[in-house]
């Protein structure tokens, strides 16, 4: 038996939602249904997605990996199906588009790019705002979608969000620090370290989950708002970070390294992805942004 297209938009949703009754609510199906496709999609892969416990579903290493699988199928079935809609290049109209500080310097940029030259005749307005008041503009129909950290996505029930990226926490460390020598890396020695953290908007609600995964309180050495600031502590040796793979690159602005180590123990994952108001009509433009923007990662991905 093989999977199917509609099991992997119930493995998806959950993944988005976190509970089977979430992931029901928002495909408008019955929770028996959700929980029978992703049984019988866990039996075809012979993996298991998902721990179950009481508060909801927690996804397992293998669900993160066969997630990256899913959604790159699920886009290549709707880019296939778009690619017959109009020819490229014909779309018009005005998108708004919202973005976090974050993704404006990591995803934003290119994807803007790419899609200016693609629908050369729409009118693009993008805005970057903190994630709650991009929620407030998306429910008010101020703005078509925005790209954002959608693991703090506040009012979930008017608002539906498609995962692009999911972004593990690694240790980012000097070059000639001692712990870049070790195979593993637990959380209590991470704790021993001056820690540089990184405080953006985006970023504040997954900063208070790493640190309740110590344990224990670390010593937190510098608080920033910028990311290359923080390259450039790590790298002179003024601490160590906890940071989402996605922002990570390999030197400072000094041109100083910077190396990047895994760590053992159970730290948050960063979900980026695209939201936009539930129940309203996408136009064209914001369907080709939607569009190249799972593309996109997908492309990303597979040079990984």
């Amino acid at each position: 038996m093989s999977f199917t297209l509609k099991q992997l938009h119930y493995f998806v949703a959950v993944a988005e939602k976190g509970s089977v009754i979430g992931a029901a609510r928002s495909l408008s199906i019955s929770q028996s249904s959700v929980t029978e496709g992703l049984k019988a999609l866990e039996a075809d892969l012979g993996v298991t997605l998902f721990e179950r416990h009481a508060r909801g579903l927690a996804i397992t290493y293998s669900g993160h990996q066969f997630l990256r699988h899913a959604t790159k199928i699920l886009s290549d079935v709707s880019g296939a199906r778009r690619a017959f809609d109009q020819p490229p290049g014909t779309t018009r109209g005005q998108l708004n588009i919202g973005v976090t500080s974050l993704m404006s310097g990591y995803v934003m940029s290119d994807l803007l790019s790419r899609y200016r030259r693609m629908n050369p005749a729409v009118e693009v307005s993008a805005l970057e705002e903190p994630g709650d008041h991009l929620e407030h503009l998306l429910v008010g129909g101020e703005l078509d979608v925005a790209v954002m950290v959608t693991s703090n996505l506040r009012d979930r029930m008017a608002l539906q969000s498609e995962i692009l990226d999911i972004s593990p926490f690694r240790l980012w460390l000097p070059l000639e620090h001692k712990l870049t020598s070790r195979d593993s890396i637990g959380l209590d020695e991470v704790a021993q370290e001056p820690l540089i953290m990184l405080n953006v908007d985006e970023m504040e609600e997954e900063a208070v989950k790493l640190l309740s995964a110590f344990g224990r309180r670390p010593h937190i050495a510098f608080r920033t708002r910028s990311v290359e600031a923080v390259r450039s502590l790590v790298a002179t040796g003024a601490g160590v970070a906890l940071l989402p793979d996605l922002v990570y690159r390999p030197w400072s602005l000094d041109g100083d390294r910077i190396e990047s180590r895994d760590v053992s123990g159970s730290l948050p994952i960063v979900q980026v992805g695209m939201v936009w108001r539930r129940g309203l009509p996408l136009s064209a433009a914001a369907h080709d942004f939607i569009s190249l923007a799972r593309m996109g990662q997908n492309d990303r991905h597979l040079r990984i």
